[in-house]
């Protein structure tokens, strides 16, 4: 975890300070779809001790196609031994669109914002910003936390919260609840790309509790179009 100054109380915030940030993250996520990266996903059950029960691990890689399309090819084997708990389809939606949470222009309408203030986070000084839905629509899989924002750039470099909304069937008896988790970002090549996402939650099921904790991290980052060529054989 990273190292934190005391937060200052929430003064005005700058001047179209959310317009920016999404001006900001929409170029962050036009520049990653160039690059090339490895997805390592692991997920653990664990008694009430933080002995492993059972686990989920996969890694893929995020690759380029020799026609030049963007793709993902899995790495060895997918490990599975989980016990209690069963990936969902909105798990993996959260993997891919919520934790790693990109709030670009496009994404800006759906969230409704209120300024924390501010705080530095190892030597960068950032703003604060609370985001939370205006609504969720059936189907929907949204974003409900906090924004640590680059003062400097307006990049986002770090964020807390959870993905929303819980899911619960009264018919059926299911629950499908999700971890509260903190995003971590590194800066490649000018901007501030997801780096590590953890969670370690006690989840609420109403057959027991059950903590799980979550790492995915991102590495390897490399941009295709600087250090890959295609090749052409007549």
């Amino acid at each position: 975890m990273g190292a934190f100054a005391a937060l200052s109380s929430p003064a005005k915030p700058p001047a179209g300070l959310v317009q920016k940030v999404g001006q900001r993250e929409a170029l962050a996520e036009a520049e990653r779809a160039n690059y090339l990266y490895r997805q390592t996903v692991a997920l653990e059950e664990l008694s009430a001790n933080g002995a492993t029960l059972g686990e989920y691990r996969e890694v893929r890689e995020v690759i380029f196609s020799p026609t030049g399309e963007r793709t993902e090819r899995l790495v060895g084997k997918t490990i599975e031994t989980l016990k209690r708990l069963k990936l969902t389809e909105e798990d993996f939606r959260d993997l891919r669109d919520v934790q790693p949470f990109l709030f670009t222009s496009g994404q800006r309408f759906l969230y409704e914002t209120k300024f924390r203030g501010e705080e530095t986070v190892d030597g960068v000084a950032c703003f604060l910003l609370q985001v939370r839905p205006r609504q969720i629509l059936s189907g929907q899989r949204l974003f409900d936390g906090v924004l640590w924002i680059a003062q400097h750039d307006f990049s986002i470099i770090r964020s807390e919260g959870k993905a929303v909304p819980q899911l619960y069937s009264n018919r059926e008896g299911k629950e499908n609840l999700f971890p509260n988790f903190t995003t971590l970002r590194r800066e490649v090549g000018g901007y501030w790309f997801p780096a590590k996402i953890y969670a370690d939650d006690t989840l609420p099921f109403r057959t027991g509790a059950q903590r799980v904790r979550l790492t995915v991290e991102y590495s390897g980052y490399r941009r295709f179009a600087a250090e890959s060529k295609l090749v052409v054989e007549k």
